[in-house]
């Protein structure tokens, strides 16, 4: 077995091997037990042919199987590979092969110390985006079809084709002229079909519908997707979604009638300077429109105050 092969064989039972095995007369280590028994036979290899250890003693102290305990599970990592390539360095010291002992010691610190790293917990996130995407509007939603797709393969050969048979040192100066006009056309045509494929391909997620009133969607829907987007840290598209939910609430408390046309000054205007509403709905407007059209950068305190807007309303 090579130096890499045998380096293979002792990371897959680092990484595969979480079985429980019989007891071969050692006890399960720690991981820093274990981290602390690769370092002292790295630095044992390293010292190999100078002041360190003979190798017939390292092999002695090596065990059938490091067995190591973490709070998770008990790993059983062989240590065959590794015992097979000190005996060939004892019969023959090569230090090519010294050096590749040491890099099999490394790759096994590092695999522990990998593991010993705690990965991130997104598994609140993948709940909440999961429930987005499995709302109705979302259902239609599809990565490119075969259709799109050949449709990409044509265009890339077309251009290919283009430029093969029209290199622009080849074409006499009488020509250029036509032969130009003849690839801007075809650009052209080609520009129009893949804009058009586009609208048509791509499925083109609304917040509103634009056929149906704002008041189609119930206030504490709208408020539900706010919140979600800001739990994704789209603060811009919460404190949208939180504008609309007030308009919702409004509308269906019959403050106007529906009208999907109006601009968000208009909506202001159909309430009564003595409406109880218009300071509230004053302040959420005003607030929307620094951050949807002024492209001012939104953030969780915007949200905050939005949200605020939204209960003088009467949004609980």
């Amino acid at each position: 077995m090579t130096a890499s092969r045998t380096f293979l064989t002792l990371l897959l039972a680092l990484t595969v091997s979480v079985t429980c095995v019989a007891d071969t007369g050692n006890s399960a280590m720690t991981p820093e037990q274990y981290g602390a028994e690769l370092d002292r036979l790295l630095t044992a290899t390293q010292q190999l042919g100078e002041a360190g250890p003979p190798i017939s003693e390292l092999r002695k102290e090596l065990p059938p199987v490091w067995q190591v305990q973490t709070r998770e599970r008990k790993f059983a990592i062989p240590t065959d590979g590794l015992a097979r390539d000190l005996r060939r360095l004892h019969q023959r010291f090569d230090p090519e092969l010294q050096k590749s002992i040491c890099e099999q010691l490394r790759g096994l610190r590092a695999d522990l110390a990998a593991y010993e790293k705690a990965p991130r917990d997104i598994s609140r996130q993948r709940a909440i985006l999961a429930g987005i995407v499995a709302r109705r509007e979302f259902h239609d939603l599809h990565g490119p079809s075969w259709s799109e797709r050949l449709k990409q393969r044509f265009v890339e050969a077309l251009l290919y084709f283009l430029r093969r048979f029209f290199p622009v040192s080849a074409i006499p100066t009488v020509g250029r002229i036509l032969v130009y006009s003849l690839l801007g056309i075809a650009m052209l045509v080609l520009a129009l079909w893949l804009y058009r494929s586009l609208r048509r391909g791509a499925a083109t997620v609304r917040v509103v519908p634009p056929v149906l009133p704002v008041s189609a969607k119930e206030w504490t829907v709208w408020m539900a997707e706010a919140r979600a987007a800001a739990l994704q840290g789209n603060w811009r598209d919460a404190i949208h979604l939180s504008y609309w939910a007030g308009i919702s609430f409004l509308e269906i408390a019959g403050m106007w009638r529906p009208d999907r046309a109006r601009t968000p000054r208009e909506y202001l205007r159909l309430l009564p300077s003595s409406s109880g509403y218009q300071p509230a709905l004053t302040a959420l407007t005003r607030d929307f429109e620094v951050v949807w059209y002024g492209k001012q950068e939104a953030d969780a305190q915007a949200f905050s105050r939005a949200l605020k807007r939204l209960e003088q309303l009467g949004c609980r």
